[in-house]
């Protein structure tokens, strides 16, 4: 059975240990101590008088801050334990655990406390494959610390750990060899230190702006701020308010500050998404703007400054493309993987343009509009240009780099996602449906840019006539007549890949689909081919292909439902989609902590609890801010000009619902709500 994980997390720096908070390598989990993609400590054990731990309780404290009580030896002895030990670890830039010892008899005791450290450098990528590194150990008895170092070339890796008391150090770790008093204790604080050299030997955050700060004593009061700056929730359902919480500080778990940047923007989420992911990134803040804005124009600076600007196959970039993933790995670095600067997804420059408008819409920003206009220009550009591969108006795929690149570049990735009914793999490239839909709000919306924030009215007639001519192409190529639903994609011929799958939604929230078709496509993504009960499935269950499992081929993604329920909404199905919405709060409710990145399709009927996916992340940052975008929805918030429109549609038994302090263009508002079954306040 595997054994309980825990971690503390602090932006992209992360470590993942036991339930008693030792690391020991892992062939299929990344344990250990990470930052910036590679893994810093590999081994981290802590024993007394040679026996390890075991843990009585835990307390997590914060989403960078744990506590352990342990006690060594096996279960029977516990309860005559005359000796525990706290471990209290706390994590951002560095790692700090502070080690109490706590002697119960009323005698003196002696004890030998052993930290076992071993570092093998692995990148993220490479874990479960993990090559040999040649790893420099070195006894700093001048400073008292323990130095591990690998380098390659210009890529150079340094880990130091020390003690706050003296320590006998060796190559393999610290020792101390302690007295406690009767009833007394013995403590000293463990410090991890994280190097990263650049040129020179120079430590490439040193220098940055960004990476000065000793965060550590601030990381309670940067928490407490990011909360208090939200909107406060208030339910009659008390568990709403704890899951919103939940997300906010999951949300400022998963934030991080690139190297030369300067503003903390969102990572994908734990494990394996610890990095800038331009797909991710975007849903969230497209998620998250009506609760904390912030993230918006951080990221949109970013991407904006990374965008692609020439041709290379390697990177799959383009100029106006918008970044897939960066990473700053070891395998990165080297060219040994493409994701140092990645540009392998095809829906990352839509979505760029989709986030600006939306953002200013809800802030009213538009000196942020005129600062991004030539990126913004050159996304829309992009679509054109480079999208339409096949010159036949509809954005498409096809992985440049054939060795390392991303085979299928839509949000659904996995490399059997993109399929027909029969399990038939289309040919390449293809172009998915969703896909579309974002290319045409992003040319809806750079004409309202354009002719409320550029003044350049001629640009925005020539998007809307654009947009108009996708739209009416993508109703005659895209459309299943006999069936009442759009093809997931289509091939290079034209032809439709007819697969019944959860993108269809996406189209609703996009806008491209006429108002008489709308029903029937809200009909199919409540029916009981795609709905589970806890949401959405990617794919239909009459399908051959359909795999409750499968990442793209029926399981169930928060982030995916939150975009399905507020496509409802905009075509007034509201009821549909506040089914959806209470289907997705039940299961993160049921299921408890971070809200995961993906659950198994099994109907709820069956299985009665969501059954969760061995390699589903959690916590995820498009999938806390699904909570916050399903919650938005039912509440139907909406800007309109300098005004907050509020058009509530809850499940039954949400009860009343409080919003307060909405930030926008019009300061803060407030915005209430009731189910049907709500009692009614009394009149005055």
């Amino acid at each position: 059975m595997k054994q309980e994980q825990v971690h503390v997390i602090a932006g992209n720096v992360f470590a993942i240990s036991d339930a008693q908070g030792d690391m020991e390598v892992d062939p299929r989990e990344p344990v250990g101590l990470f930052s910036f993609d590679t893994r810093f400590l590999s081994d981290w054990v802590l024993s007394i008088d040679g026996e390890r731990l075991h843990a009585l309780s835990r307390d997590d404290i914060a989403y960078f801050e744990t506590r352990f009580v342990l006690v060594p030896g096996v279960a029977s002895h516990y309860i005559d334990a005359d000796v525990s030990v706290i471990r209290h670890r706390s994590i951002h830039d560095r790692l700090h655990e502070r080690i109490t010892v706590l002697n119960h008899s009323s005698e003196p005791a002696e004890f030998t406390v052993r930290m076992e450290v071993r570092s093998d450098f692995a990148d993220i990528a490479e874990v479960g494959n993990v090559r040999q590194r040649d790893v420099q150990v070195t006894v700093d008895d001048r400073n008292q610390r323990l130095v591990l170092r690998y380098e390659r070339e210009r890529f150079a890796r340094e880990t130091t750990v020390s003690s706050s008391v003296p320590a006998e150090i060796d190559e393999r770790g610290l020792t101390f060899r302690i007295r406690v008093a009767p009833a007394g204790t013995w403590e000293t604080t463990l410090h991890v230190a994280m190097i990263m050299r650049g040129e020179g030997g120079r430590d490439m955050r040193a220098g940055l702006e960004s990476h000065q700060r000793d965060v550590g004593s601030g990381m309670h009061d940067d928490l407490s701020a990011w909360l208090d700056r939200a909107p406060q929730l208030v339910a009659e359902r008390g568990s709403l308010e704890r899951m919103y919480q939940g997300s906010l500080a999951d949300l400022a778990a998963l934030r991080y500050t690139p190297l030369a940047y300067s503003e903390r923007v969102p990572v994908g989420g734990l494990p394996w998404a610890m990095a800038l992911y331009g797909r991710d990134s975007l849903i969230t803040c497209l998620q998250t703007v009506a609760f904390t804005p912030e993230l918006a124009p951080a990221t949109l600076r970013m991407l904006a400054l990374l965008q692609g600007c020439q041709l290379d196959d390697e990177h799959e970039e383009e100029p106006g493309k918008i970044l897939a993933r960066l990473r700053y790995g070891e395998s990165a670095a080297f060219g040994e993987l493409p994701y140092a600067g990645y540009y392998g997804a095809v829906d990352t420059t839509p979505l760029f343009v989709v986030l600006l408008d939306e953002y200013e819409r809800w802030s009213g920003d538009t000196d942020l509009v005129r600062e991004l206009r030539h990126p913004a220009r050159m996304a829309l550009d992009w679509i054109d240009e480079y999208g339409d591969m096949t010159g036949d108006g509809y954005l498409r795929y096809e992985r440049r780099n054939e060795r390392q690149g991303t085979i299928n570049q839509s949000w659904k990735d996995s490399t059997d996602a993109i399929i027909d009914a029969y399990g038939r793999q289309p040919a390449f490239p293809r172009a998915t449906c969703e896909v579309q839909g974002y290319a045409y709000d992003a040319k809806r919306r750079g004409a309202r840019l354009a002719r409320e924030c550029w003044g350049d009215p001629e640009y925005a007639d020539r998007l809307e006539r654009e947009a108009a001519a996708l739209k009416e192409r993508f109703n005659r190529d895209f459309w299943l007549p006999h069936r009442e639903y759009y093809a997931l994609a289509l091939d290079p011929y034209g032809e439709p890949v007819d697969a019944l799958s959860s993108n269809i939604g996406h189209l609703l929230w996009s806008g491209i689909v006429p108002n008489d078709r709308a029903e029937a496509v809200a009909e199919h993504l409540v029916g009981p081919r795609l709905f589970s009960g806890w949401g959405v499935r990617t794919f239909a269950t009459d399908q051959h292909p359909y795999n409750p499992m499968g990442s793209h081929l029926g399981s169930v993604w928060p982030s995916d439902n939150a975009l399905i329920a507020a496509g409802l909404r905009h075509y007034r199905f509201d009821e549909q989609a506040a089914r959806i919405a209470a289907g997705i709060f039940d299961m993160a409710q049921t299921l408890g902590g971070a809200v995961p990145e993906v659950i198994a399709g099994y109907e709820r009927s069956l299985t009665k609890y969501p059954v969760q996916l061995p390699l589903a992340g959690r916590p995820q940052s498009w999938s806390s801010g699904a909570l916050l975008m399903l919650l938005g929805t039912l509440l139907g918030l909406r800007p309109t000009g300098d005004n907050l429109l509020v058009n509530p549609a809850l499940p039954a038994g949400f009860g009343r619902i409080e919003l307060l302090g909405i930030p926008g263009r019009w300061g803060h508002l407030d915005a209430y709500a009731g189910d049907r079954t709500a009692p009614r306040p009394p009149k005055a």
